[in-house]
């Protein structure tokens, strides 16, 4: 059993099914990483283990405990941390306020996980009075990922963290979702940069339409003759 697992979902937004008995998971430590074509239903698996859609069959259990039925909020206190692709920063106020932001289920003192997430991403320390809308794209998902490791969640959810930057960044970006990894936090991760996440991933999903169509590691997905000819360009 994994420490997350959404398992046999099927579901989606409205009347429509877009996951079709899917199965995605992930253990402590341990980096998954969802890949496929556009449109196969990559971040809607994930976004459904994280309750943002309403699941017709299957259910998602969190640390041995049946979570199918919470909400988003919920499933923060217990410890979960989503990072959307899109909207994820408040640009008008400071890198340092976004991170006070993602403390708001906290009531303790959070300075030493501030100083945690500047050793994590040294540049954010540099630039933590400038408002996060003047940074770059890459420095962006930085404060977004800093801000979702504020509520020290123990599964941390990110939906195409690399989307947008330099192949320079996210070779940047992927070293520090290892460390990330490295500190027991459980990472899924969904990917459009499908080679480079599966040379990181301890876990690998190929989803199609919806559907499983490969669950193997990471390095046995990249070796997989029909993975590499379908969905990493040969």
């Amino acid at each position: 059993m994994s420490f997350l697992i959404g398992e046999n979902m099927t579901g989606g937004y409205g009347s429509a099914d877009i996951l079709h008995n899917c199965t995605i998971g992930v253990e402590k430590g341990e980096i998954a990483v969802i890949v496929g074509p556009n449109g196969a239903g990559k971040s809607t698996a994930m976004k459904a283990t994280f309750g943002m859609l309403n699941l017709r069959e299957g259910h998602v259990k969190f640390n041995g405990e049946d979570i199918t039925h919470l909400k988003p909020e919920e499933r923060v206190l217990k410890g979960m941390g989503f990072v959307p692709q899109t909207h994820n920063v408040f640009t008008s106020m400071s890198v340092e306020e976004n991170l006070e932001m993602g403390a708001f289920i906290r009531t303790d003192d959070i300075s030493d996980s501030i100083a945690q997430v500047y050793d994590l991403f040294p540049i954010l320390k540099e630039k933590r009075k400038q408002p996060a809308g003047q940074l770059s794209g890459g420095q962006r998902q930085q404060v977004a990922v800093g801000r979702a490791l504020m509520t020290h969640p123990q599964v941390l959810l990110l939906d195409e963290p690399t989307a947008g930057v330099s192949p320079i960044v996210m070779d940047e970006l992927f070293d520090r979702i290892i460390e990330i990894a490295r500190m027991g936090v459980a990472i899924l991760m969904v990917e459009q940069n499908a080679k480079q996440a599966l040379e990181i991933a301890d876990k690998g999903y190929v989803l199609v339409q919806g559907a499983n169509r490969f669950t193997d590691t990471g390095e046995a997905l990249l070796a997989n003759p029909d993975v590499r000819r379908s969905f990493l360009g040969g």
